[in-house]
């Protein structure tokens, strides 16, 4: 873009944009040039629009644009190029807008040259926490005598870049906009939407979905009435999947503007009853204040008084109305320091500072909250996750209720939230990862990509490889396949979608801004959650899957009064804490996984499940076979990729698996005894906490049958073709489609596609497909049986209904066009699979197929 013709172009993208009432788009790299020319030029009116472009609408880090700015503002500064719009101290007053990134080269520069403007630089980095990426080079100058460097360098052991921002209001005045039941991150972010999100103003466009879709217009409104900022309030908020974008879109419309930084803005108050754990802690990362207290006296357009330290809400009149928990601890801090990522980043610059300098520790210092840690009792037991959180912190365990920050081992990324999450890794100046292993997947998009799904497939690869990551490409298939593949037994790691959950080892899945944290970082700010544990005995019965057995744990958790399906004053033991299992040893990793992977449903901060070491083994010879192919096949980044399976290996001969002590403490037990469990058990519209057994909807009528996802391996593809074989075309609309290419590939080789093809099956690419339903989609209000993750309102379809259940289960409604009974269930599936399951459920050991390469 030449400047002479920027303007034309540029009012032309602002107009379109504010038909859909956003602001516009960021400078990218092209425009930003076309602005520094005109700068050292400016056409007569457009002087001062042109210092609000190069000031707020280019993007922080290290993004290519603000790669320009930082060069061009230096230059400035150092007399090398002039703007009649800029003098010199001002543009490096504007390098200390950048957050952090190319503009530290600069200003490093200029205190190091100890110049007129040295003093102006170091007051930039005194409140620059991402200064910590370059402490040494500060300490460098210190310890050579200049004045400057050590003012900073005693600035930050000072915690100045805190305690100079404004103390949080003993009283917040807001007017409150409520939503009634339960409010899932789709209902904020719908997926239908999902090509959106790395634009948050346009996203937040969607926010309500089909809940409360007139939601951004009627805050907008309250907001111009009252004067007032607004609070959102919702019985449960959250729940489902782990999108930051859900949190983007609020915060959009309750949230105020970040300086300097264009299209995002943090803070506002979010009150529920319950709230998901996954969602609370993005709002903490987001700048706001997440509260959960009793919320049935709260209504929309009700004027409040909010005392965040005192834990107490009243009325305009000063009323209480209710208490709530100043939890955690640090909460308040991390709202005054503008959430809860720059509060971490600047208390290890505070703590490096501090130890450089000879001062006391960062506890001692008074600066911050220091948080009330619970203590070790002599003797004290440990159950397996805390055991694990332990190890990835160097310690023997952590106790349920401990801040830590675990070191991250494995990071995943998914399409839809990964251009957010590359945008956050940009802007906290991130070149290389530090966590070991980052994988990005493009499985929610591939079968059906918008253009800037196609963008994000071509740019997004390298960005991730080029920061030493590993890129799947479109078509592999779902990342949690994938990314289970890539693990090393009980470490810890994160990832971008709810349903990171490791098979061995735990995951915290979170919002792409923490995972962009831990993946540049390589550890990740955790409060210690409490466990449940899960323990089953006896033996599956005739026809009784594992997927019912993922059903029975809420189902079970329901008749001992620990889980309920109405909303209002829910009940869920399982939110918020991590789900343990054992009792099942023997079951392998593929299998486990279909556990973990459901802990995402009971909204659970993690999951573990106790295996023998056989089946571990087995899988991570397997896995380097995996590797080692996909090095051939030009994956990268491969040295990434050598790195895990030299881990790998090393574990394979050396590792030992961990245990939980016999004396660990559980907020609950749940004991399940397979024997009773003698027919399918499914979830129904559209809950996955509403289980109910067959026989209780035996004969509901179904449109469509979904056999895919991440619940899904193998071998509930080949069960599902045997039942389905010779049977004819199904009675309903029959989506096939598994989760890996490599799963395709020994299917289609072994004949089973050719089962789903003489069975009328709409055959699609490996990937997510219906499972979230971003594209793919059933018709209106159509009943939907599937093998699918979860089914909440409008995620598969708008008005669709959707029961969950097994692979199995699924075949024999595929044939019916209703649920069967458990007897029909049984006389169809007993003779096409008994005595056959060692065929049929062979899982894929790659270092065991002959010519497998990827």
């Amino acid at each position: 873009m030449s400047k002479n013709d920027f303007f034309e172009e540029y009012y032309v993208h602002v107009e379109e944009r504010a038909k859909e009432n956003v602001p516009p788009l960021a400078l990218d790299k092209e425009q930003t040039a076309a602005v520094i020319e005109l700068l050292k030029d400016p056409p007569s009116g457009k002087e001062e629009e042109l210092v609000d472009l190069i000031t707020n609408r280019v993007n922080p880090g290290v993004d290519p644009a603000a790669q320009l700015k930082a060069e061009f503002l230096f230059k400035v500064a150092h007399g090398e190029e002039s703007t009649p719009m800029i003098p010199p101290e001002r543009a490096v007053e504007l390098l200390g807008t950048m957050v952090g990134g190319y503009n530290l080269d600069g200003l490093i520069r200029l205190i190091g040259e100890q110049g007129p403007l040295a003093a102006t630089a170091g007051a930039a980095l005194k409140n620059m926490v991402l200064s910590v990426n370059r402490f040494e080079d500060i300490q460098a100058l210190a310890d050579q005598e200049n004045k400057v460097a050590k003012e900073v360098l005693i600035s930050w052991a000072n915690g100045e870049w805190f305690t100079s921002l404004p103390e949080i209001a003993e009283e917040i005045e807001t007017v409150v906009y409520k939503v009634d039941g339960e409010i899932n991150t789709d209902d904020f972010s719908p997926a239908s939407f999902a090509y959106t999100r790395a634009d948050i103003p346009l996203h937040s466009n969607c926010m309500g979905g089909t809940l409360f879709p007139n939601g951004p217009q009627e805050i907008s409104e309250l907001k111009e009435k009252t004067g007032l900022p607004v609070t959102f309030v919702g019985d449960v908020v959250g729940t489902g999947s782990s999108r930051k974008s859900a949190c983007n879109s609020l915060i959009w419309h309750i949230g105020q503007d970040i300086p300097c930084i264009p299209n995002k803005r943090r803070g506002g108050i979010v009150i529920g009853s319950t709230i998901a754990p996954i969602f609370f802690n993005t709002a903490e990362d987001s700048g706001a204040l997440p509260i959960q207290t009793d919320v049935s006296e709260l209504t929309t357009g009700k004027v409040i008084k909010v005392f965040p330290a005192l834990g107490k809400i009243t009325d305009a009149d000063g009323n209480e109305i209710s208490r709530f928990a100043v939890k955690p601890d640090t909460i308040l801090d991390e709202f005054r320091a503008g959430g809860r990522v720059p509060l971490i980043i600047g208390k290890q610059l505070t703590e490096k500072a501090r130890e450089a300098l000879g001062m006391s520790s960062i506890n001692e210092s008074g600066i911050f909250v220091v948080p009330d840690n619970p203590q070790p009792k002599e003797g004290q037991g440990y159950t397996l996750a805390q055991k694990m959180v332990g190890k990835a912190c160097g310690v023997e365990g952590i106790l349920p209720g401990t801040s830590c920050l675990p070191k991250m081992t494995t990071v995943g990324s998914q399409d839809t939230t990964g251009p957010m999450t590359a945008g956050e890794i940009t802007e906290l100046a991130c070149l290389k990862f530090n966590a070991d292993l980052v994988m990005q997947s493009f499985c929610h998009t591939a079968a059906y990509p918008k253009p800037s799904d196609v963008i994000t497939h071509a740019t997004l690869p390298d960005y991730i490889m080029n920061r030493k990551g590993v890129s799947l490409r479109p078509g592999d298939g779902v990342i949690h396949s994938w990314l289970n593949r890539l693990l090393i037994p009980d470490t810890v790691g994160t990832g971008g979608d709810s349903h990171t959950r490791f098979p061995m080892g735990l995951s915290f899945p979170a919002g792409s801004g923490l995972v962009a944290f831990a993946a540049a970082l390589g550890v990740m700010p955790l409060d210690m959650p409490e466990s449940v544990l899960v323990r089953f005995k006896g033996e599956l019965q005739p026809g009784v899957t594992l997927r019912d057995i993922v059903n029975a744990i809420p189902y079970y958790a329901i008749q001992q009064g620990l889980l309920t399906v109405e909303k209002k004053n829910k009940k869920n033991i399982f939110a918020g804490r991590i789900l343990e299992m054992e009792g099942l040893p023997q079951l392998k990793v593929e299998q486990a996984f279909e556990l973990t992977d459901a802990s995402a449903e009971r909204s659970a901060a993690g999951a573990t499940i106790k295996l023998d070491r056989g089946p571990i083994v087995e899988f991570l010879q397997s896995n380097v076979t995996l590797m080692e192919e996909m090095i051939k096949g030009g994956y990268g980044d491969a040295d990434t990729l050598k790195k895990r399976i030299e881990d790998v290996k090393d574990w394979i001969e050396n590792g030992e698996l961990m245990s939980a002590d016999e004396n660990a403490e559980y907020a609950e037990i749940i004991e399940i005894d397979l024997n009773e469990i003698t027919e399918p058990l499914l979830c129904c519209p559209n809950d996955p906490d509403d289980v109910k057994k067959l026989s209780d909807v035996a004969g509901a009528k179904v449109d469509d049958v979904f056999i895919g996802s991440c619940m899904t391996n193998i071998g509930h593809f080949r069960a599902a073709a045997e039942v389905l074989d010779g049977e004819g075309f199904a009675n309903v609309n029959l989506w096939v489609c598994p989760p890996t290419k490599m799963d395709e590939a020994q299917l289609t080789k072994e004949g089973f596609y050719a089962k789903f093809g003489a069975a009328g099956a709409r055959l699609e690419i490996p990937g997510c497909s219906l499972c979230m339903g971003n594209q793919a989609r059933v018709r209106d209000n159509a009943v939907v049986f599937s093998t699918s993750t979860r089914n909440f309102n409008n995620r598969m379809g708008t008005g669709a209904q959707v029961y969950l259940g097994s692979a199995e289960l699924a075949a024999v409604v595929a044939l019916k066009g209703v649920l069967p009974t458990p007897e029909e269930y049984l006389e169809i599936v007993g003779p096409k699979l008994d005595g056959r399951s060692a065929d049929i459920y062979k899982y894929l050991n790659f270092d065991q197929i002959a010519g497998f390469s990827v």
